[in-house]
């Protein structure tokens, strides 16, 4: 068995690995096999790794099952004690691998970690899908060290440090195959967008942790690239998160959070039309709302495992914060107001501020 498996998903980005595959080969192939799963794609990829990749190891599935679906069909054909879960947009660094692998090794309480994400069109700004770690606001809304909504800040070394997080970046995690496979992997009903918040949180809520390691630098295309303004992406993180709150939030919780997210996300779909004339991501949030009623109780044995299984953790010599979920969504002392799209500054209390590196 192989120590790290590096898996990328891959759907029609032949240009991606034609660009950032020889990267990750040069940095990553002594500490790790390398894996592109290939999700039935119609352009060229499969000829181009067959050319000009024949020592990356191959997985084809049948068809596109998405993001979730797809790496956790790939993912069971694959031997390792660590996966990594990276996109075909990530440019890595030399020696990227060896802090998280050190790291995971050191700190067997630990599931799953990730590196400091950058933007790749300007390395000296974070990257919005996952900065320097993931964390959810009092009602649900991801935000991470680094980026508050379409607010992205620059790397001044605020975050340089070892931190718990809630949840580890889907463009590149690192993770123990054997938490991967006791929390039931990732939902693939998801397809795609909040699959691996919804992946942590279970993990965390089984007592495991998450971490970011700044030591370690990766840079990811992502919203460099990407329209900000995409009524299918919209759709699927509304859908999802709200899915993924009805999963996993307390019984003591769920009530009042859904009836805030109620209002919230009519509030934000208006706020979209009225201000932003987008008409696409106001259908988009009402479609999202409409669907998440439609099948949420087809996530309801989903619902009774985790709470059946729910862990209190204990403090202990390495935190003080207690790690479970109880009168606030993220029990890592962080309790953050909702805040508008437009605002530019975070609100909340000292121990947020601390917690995210603010002076």
């Amino acid at each position: 068995m192989a120590k790290v498996a590096i898996v990328i998903l891959n759907w029609n980005g032949q240009k991606m690995l034609a660009k950032y595959l020889p990267n990750v080969v040069e940095y990553s192939r002594q500490d790790a096999e390398i894996w592109v799963a290939d999700n039935n794609s119609s352009d060229q990829s499969m000829l181009l790794l067959e050319t000009q990749f024949p020592h990356v190891k191959t997985i084809v599935l049948e068809q596109n099952f998405g993001f979730a679906e797809g790496y956790n069909r790939a993912l069971e054909q694959i031997e390792a004690e660590y996966y990594v879960l990276l996109n075909s947009d990530v440019e890595v660094a030399h020696h990227w691998l060896t802090p998280l692998i050190e790291f995971m090794d050191s700190h067997p309480q630990v599931a799953a970690c990730q590196p400091k994400l950058l933007a790749e069109y300007d390395k000296d700004m974070f990257e919005y899908a996952g900065a320097c770690g993931g964390f959810l606001d009092k009602f649900g809304y991801p935000f991470c060290r680094g980026r508050i909504f379409e607010t992205v800040e620059r790397d001044n070394g605020q975050y340089d440090y070892q931190q718990e997080i809630l949840w580890a970046t889907g463009a590149c995690m690192m993770i123990r195959s054997k938490d991967y496979w006791t929390a039931g992997g990732l939902d693939g009903r998801f397809f795609a967008h909040n699959e691996e918040i919804d992946l942590c949180w279970r993990l965390r809520l089984m007592g495991r942790r998450i971490y970011c390691i700044p030591e370690s630098e990766v840079y990811h295309v992502g919203g460099g690239t990407l329209p900000k303004s995409n009524p299918m992406k919209t759709y699927l993180n509304f859908r999802n998160n709200l899915t993924m709150l009805y999963k996993n939030l307390s019984d003591t919780e769920l009530t009042h959070v859904m009836r805030m997210r109620r209002f919230l996300d009519y509030l934000a779909a208006f706020e979209t039309l009225v201000l932003n004339r987008n008409w696409g991501d106001f259908k988009a949030i009402f479609k999202a709302r409409r669907a998440f009623q439609a099948w949420k109780h087809d996530f309801d044995e989903d619902r009774k495992k985790i709470q059946e299984n729910r862990v209190e953790e204990k403090k202990d010599g390495d935190s003080s914060h207690e790690r479970g979920f109880g009168t606030s969504i993220v029990r890592l002392h962080i309790h953050v107001g909702y805040r508008c799209k437009r605002a530019k500054t975070v609100c909340g209390d000292s121990s947020l501020r601390h917690t995210l590196g603010a002076t």
